[in-house]
């Protein structure tokens, strides 16, 4: 019914620009707490607060119980892009002006509208496409990014944003019977074991 295909579309908008407003004052927190304590050992410990959480809702909503539902291959697949590209942005974000790593993390919609037309078939309109390119000048306008903070660790931040694109992509392929809060617990699980893996490379600090 489009009353109702538009009341979710509304929800889906809330909770994207609501989710985009968390990481954004996420990567803020990120980039203070960098000041003290080694790259990985700071995401793997930021991954095992947000299993944590996680496991609590999920535990309350009874969605413990559904664990078999993870069992679909994509799901890890979209876990493993997510912890790759999380380690690759927030690695660059503390090199980076916070300014310049929010443009280039912002470049994500273009990236899904390019991705979605060639994995995915779908038309691109250019109504959506002009207002994703208004939206990314806008950004631009706002944050204003210098020239010269792009270095390598910039290219790592757009290597980041592209693989948190593949990701967004991958979820369209997976099941609507998996519990979104499933998904983002198995999400949280790879991260903090990838980047877990990681922070063993060097001295763990109080």
């Amino acid at each position: 019914e489009p009353r109702v295909r538009a009341l979710e579309n509304q929800r889906g908008i809330l909770a994207m620009v609501l989710g985009m407003a968390f990481f954004l004052v996420n990567d803020t927190l990120v980039k203070l707490a960098s000041a003290d304590l080694p790259t990985g050992q700071l995401i793997c410990l930021r991954g095992l607060m947000a299993c944590l959480w996680l496991l609590l809702m999920c535990a309350q909503r009874g969605l413990l119980t559904q664990w078999r539902s993870l069992r679909e291959p994509v799901i890890w697949v979209r876990g493993a892009f997510d912890g790759l590209s999380s380690i690759a942005y927030l690695t660059a974000l503390i090199h980076l002006p916070l300014a310049n790593a929010t443009a280039i993390n912002l470049a994500s919609p273009l990236f899904i509208l390019v991705l979605a037309v060639i994995f995915l078939k779908e038309r691109l309109q250019w109504v959506r496409t002009l207002a994703a390119l208004v939206g990314f000048g806008g950004v631009l306008l706002i944050v204003r990014p210098s020239g010269d903070g792009f270095n390598v660790y910039a290219w790592l931040c757009v290597l980041g944003t592209l693989g948190h694109a593949i990701r967004d992509l991958l979820t369209r392929r997976i099941s609507g019977a998996v519990p979104g809060l499933l998904i983002t617990l198995a999400t949280a699980a790879s991260v903090t074991a990838l980047s877990g893996l990681w922070s063993l490379a060097t001295p763990w600090v109080s």
